[in-house]
Order: structure tokens, then sequence, then C-alpha cells
């Protein structure tokens, strides 16, 4: 194989990069224009990457006598019956290659003879197929090697010898090309596709595909769990109509359920990994439901820890049970109560401690009610951020607060409330938006309270995940326009008299009761501000949120920021992993902080901001504290 990458036209091809997906139409258009374009139509609605079809000519194919019909059984009768009937002229082809260009969508074909590759040439065709009958015709081989172009080669009806010696040619004249695993029965029985011999050629050749003619979508879907890095099925408009190749093609709603559905297979078939990573999702569902090591007594610093010092109990949100060895003998250097939390930090030589940090825009920590004195205690922050959960919107603030503090704060509405009910003050469901409009005003008004203790603060921001999020798939462009529209709605309907309520920037797929939704909205930063523009909103930008968003949706992720900060009131500050790698600790995800703080500097200057680290505030907010050290002369 040549050393030049492997791609037809944009698109590289290999190990990593998405399965190109061929609409083989073929014949299929039976000789019908017409149907020609409507079934590059329904290829691209499917989501194909080309649609191809076949040139031959007749004469350079096959022999005279046969073509005279003099000496050949019924079956090449019927073929070249058929062929003569369905073909389509040169002409034809061009206009279709044309359309295809201005419909974005890839010309291919497979020429059957010489000839047909030099009208193919002309067209400025990037690759070329070769079907299985030709795998073994060296000198068809050799003129398509010449055009430089990439071959995807079929290998049906064909041994693993004659594979071998064709696969040796092609390589002998460094040609770029994908050997495609190929049953040529119309339709395939199951019991002969024989999937697994694609580890057999891929022994022979690296790139590798699959070329299916067996029914539905299944075994095509398999092929690339198995590495497929290209798939090509005939499509057509009706299983029924006459000819060989229908019978084995799918219909373009079948079409488009195997492109998805292959897509869905490259997304979760990910890459090899040295080290299982846990999703966020199961993050979650691990502090829920895990084990941890608690203290089993109350204990006190000196403690020469032992078995019955400790039990285990959920949730997992301390030392793992695994543990338990190790913390066996050790002194503790702390007092515990009973069913406290052992951590890793029981094993380590301390743990990071809470100072006064120095930052040039209003700095703090998110508490709930019952820690708030407590972190006051160990560090002094600028502002507060208050984290309401459902049932602290049944209790009296005056019972864990008392005076007034020297503080700023925020308030964080709760994304779940009583009843498993997600807040979305943008949904369609009149019931459902009715009762998040009834929760989010006594948010507000808790807020109001919460003024008295903190008189600096002469209209707090509530921080706010407005909702538009979907179950299985995301909403159209006029679907969300719809969304934004409804929760403008909803903002009239809210007194927000002495309060800001600040939507905060989502992550693509957000972690609902342990598993994945599709977020829709206050997603996209330019869609965002221009929101917030016309509705005289600002907003709080996570930044770890957006950093997902750009991991997925591939806009600019610092440009976004710049595109934000004029509409920023207050910021979350966590790193960020992958597409939904939220909340990691600052420092070990993929987020340059030093560029933030730029971005920031210039656009956002006196937004402040609280550290978001998944399960920072455990062991005295020990994770709130490393992500302050780590930001500090960044941001």
């Amino acid at each position: 194989m040549a050393d030049v990458p492997v791609r037809i036209g944009d698109r590289l091809l290999g190990d990593g990069k998405p399965c190109y997906v061929i609409a083989e139409v073929g014949n299929n258009h039976n000789g019908d224009f017409d149907r020609a374009i409507a079934l590059v139509d329904a290829a691209i609605v499917a989501g194909a990457d080309c649609a191809k079809f076949q040139m031959r000519k007749l004469e350079e194919v096959y022999r005279d006598s046969s073509l005279s019909g003099k000496d050949d059984d019924l079956a090449v009768e019927y073929t070249l019956d058929l062929l003569r009937r369905f073909e389509l002229t040169i002409g034809q082809h061009k206009k279709i290659a044309d359309y295809c260009a201005s419909k974005g969508i890839e010309y291919l074909c497979t020429p059957w003879d010489v000839k047909s590759v030099a009208v193919l040439e002309g067209f400025g065709t990037h690759a070329y197929k070769v079907a299985s009958a030709d795998l073994t015709n060296l000198p068809l081989l050799a003129k398509l090697v010449t055009t430089g172009k990439t071959l995807i080669v079929s290998t049906g009806m064909s041994t693993t010898e004659e594979i071998k010696t064709a696969a040796s040619f092609l390589d002998e004249h460094k040609a770029n090309y994908v050997l495609l695993h190929c049953q040529s029965t119309y339709p395939a029985a199951l019991h002969n596709i024989h999937l697994r011999f694609m580890e057999t050629l891929r022994e022979i050749h690296p790139l590798v595909g699959y070329s299916g003619h067996e029914r539905g979508i299944a075994v095509s879907m398999a092929a690339v769990a198995l590495g497929a890095i290209v798939v090509e099925r005939h499509i057509t408009l009706d299983r029924e109509m006459e000819g060989p190749d229908h019978a084995a093609s799918l219909e373009p709603e079948e079409f488009k359920a195997l492109v998805s559905g292959i897509r869905e297979i490259e997304a979760a078939r990910g890459e090899k990994l040295a080290e299982r990573v846990l999703s966020q999702g199961e993050l979650i569902n691990r502090e829920n439901l895990a084990k941890s090591l608690v203290a089993a007594r109350d204990l006190v610093p000196g403690t020469v820890i032992s078995e019955s010092d400790i039990a285990v109990k959920s949730p997992g949100q301390g030392l793992s049970p695994l543990k338990m060895s190790e913390l066996l003998g050790r002194e503790l250097k702390r007092t515990m109560a009973a069913d406290d939390y052992f951590f890793q930090s029981d094993l380590d030589e301390g743990i990071a401690t809470a100072r006064r940090y120095r930052f040039d825009r209003p700095w703090g920590v998110p508490v709930r009610y019952y820690d708030i004195e407590r972190f006051l205690e160990i560090c002094e922050p600028d502002i507060i951020e208050f984290h309401l959960s459902y049932s602290d919107m049944e209790r009296d603030p005056a019972a864990y607060l008392s005076g007034t503090y020297d503080l700023g704060f925020v308030v964080h509405a709760p994304e779940l409330f009583a009843g498993s009910k997600l807040m979305d003050l943008a949904t369609p469901d009149e019931t459902l938006r009715r009762y998040s409009l009834e929760q989010t005003q006594t948010v507000i008004n808790i807020t109001r309270r919460l003024k008295k203790f903190f008189p600096k603060t002469k209209r707090p921001p509530i921080v706010a995940n407005i909702g538009g999020f979907t179950m299985d798939v995301p909403l159209s462009a006029q679907e969300k326009a719809e969304r934004y529209r409804i929760f403008a709605q909803s903002l009239k309907e809210l007194d927000l008299d002495g309060v800001e309520l600040t939507p905060q920037t989502m992550a693509p797929f957000p972690w609902h009761f342990g598993g994945q939704r599709h977020q829709n909205i206050f997603i996209f930063p330019e869609e965002s501000a221009a929101f917030c523009a016309k509705h005289d909103l600002r907003m709080c930008v996570d930044i770890s949120h957006t950093k997902l968003a750009a991991n997925h949706f591939g806009f600019d992720f610092y440009q976004g920021l710049a595109q934000l900060g004029p509409h920023t009131a207050h910021l979350h500050f966590g790193d960020a992993r992958g597409l939904d790698g939220e909340g990691v600790q600052i420092g070990e995800g993929e987020i340059d902080f030093d560029e933030v703080g730029q971005v920031l500097r210039k656009h956002a200057p006196t937004a402040s901001f609280i550290p978001e680290i998944w399960q920072g505030h455990k062991n005295l907010g020990e994770g709130f504290w490393t992500a302050l050290e780590r930001l500090e002369g960044h941001v």
C-alpha cells in the first residue's frame, strides 16, 4: 500500500475515522433517469457518504457470441436483457455526477471495463469501486491503478488465494485501496456470510470493509462493530421491482436506519482502553449506590484503626472498601463521628486546606445551609453560592443563618424537584411548565428572604438550568426556536423583582437520574448571547459545560467564551474531558485556564466565580481548595 493517506474526496478512510457508507444505486434505477435522481435524494436523506452507480460498455465486457445469444445459458441471456434495458447513457451519468456535486454527496461508479474508466476520469471521479467479478481482472486493475485514485475492492466470488494474488498486485503497484468482504448472492443467506472472515482479510491488507447483500441491517451494523471502515449496501425505492438487486437492497427508511445505527455503534465502540474510564453517569450512580468505608463509632485523633472501627455502608462517597487493608493499622489524624466517611487523605500525608485566596474578581464556594458556618470558619470568600435541593426549599434559612454576613451571595435553583420532576421552563408540556414556574417562584421568594442576611447583595443572581432537554434525540432548529420562545414567555410570568434569573450554559448531554439526555438550548454561545441581548438577561457561564459543548459540536471554545463574556454575571470553574467529563479537577482535563483567564479579563472582568468540582465538598471541601490553589494567578 502506498504511504499517502487513503481518502475519497475530503474524507479520510481508516481506523478511528467514521465509517464511509456507500449507497449502491447500481442498476436499481432500472434505466429511469428520474428514478436515479430520486435514489440520490434518498441516499442524501439517509445520511450516506456517496451514491454509487455502475457503468459498462457491453461490447467490452461480453463476448460477441454472448451478446448475440448464440451459445450461452439462460442466466446470461436474462442478465444481458436486463443490462440492456436498465443502462443509463454517458450523458445521464454526467448529469447525475453533477447533481451529486450540487447536493454535497459523492458520486462514485463501478467501471466494468477500461473504456468506462476513461469516461469516468473525465467526470473527475475521486475513487473507483471494483466489482467482485473483476477482482481477478488484472488488466482492469492495472488501468485503475494508473488513475491514482482510491480503489474500493469487493472480494465476493473469490477464493482466499485469489484475494491474496489481487492484493499483492495492488501492493506492487502501490495502490491505495480497501478490501470489502462480500457474499455475492442476492439476498445472501446469513449462514454464508461469515463476517469474521474480515479478520482474515485484515491479515492480507489492513483496510477492510463490508459489502452486504443480506436482508435487513443488523449484519452490516455488526460489520462496523468488527471494524469495517467502509460499508456498502444497495438502495432501492421498492424491493418488489424487477431486477436482481432489488431483493437484496434497502428501501430509503431502512437505509436511514442503517446509517443511524452505524453512527451509534461508532459512538459506542469508542477506543481500546488500557484502563476503564467511568462515565459521568456511572460516577453519579456510584456515588448513590456503591459502598464506602465509614467510622463504626466515634473516633479520636491518635486511634490506631482496627476492623472494629470500620463499617461498610452506602452511599459511595468515601474511601472504597477495597482500601480497607491499607487503612488498618493507620493512626487517625482527625476526629470522626460514627458514620463519617474515611477518605483517601486518611491514607495520604494530608489534605488540601483552605486559606485566603487572591483573585482579581469576586470568588466563593458552593454551600448547603447546613455547612455554611463550617466553610466560613476555614476560608474567607467574597461570595457564597447556595445550592438548593428540593428538600431545602422546605427549610427555614433562619435555622442555619444568624445576623448578617459581609458577603455576596448567589442561589443555585434545584434542577430536580419532588416527585422526580425536572425543572423545565421551556417545555411545551404546559402542566410541567406551570409546575416549573411555581417551583421557580418559590426559589425566587427564598432568595428574597436570604437578602436580609446578606445586605451587600442588592439583586442576587439565581443560577438555573432552564430545561429544554429531550430524552432520545436532539431537537431541530425550528423546535429549538420554539423552546426559546416558551422560555421567554415563562420569564414574563415570573415575579423577578429584586433578583436576577441567570440561565446556566449547559453541556450537550446532561445527566438526569444517572442517565443521559440531550440538551437543546443554552449550549451554543452565539445563540445564548443573542437571547440574552434580546431579553436583557445575564448568564452563569459554566466553563466545563461550555467546553464539553465545544468538543461535541466543534465550535471554538475560547471564542465562545468571548461571545458570552459581555452577558456573564457569574462563572462556574471546572475542567472538562471528552463529551461528558464535567466538573473535572482543575488541571486534570483539557482546558487551558491561562487562555480562559485572558478571555474573561477582557470580556467579563467583574463576573464572580466558584469552583464547580465533582464532589469537591467532600472532606471539608478538599476538592474546592485544590481547585482554588490551581486557579489562583490564572483567572
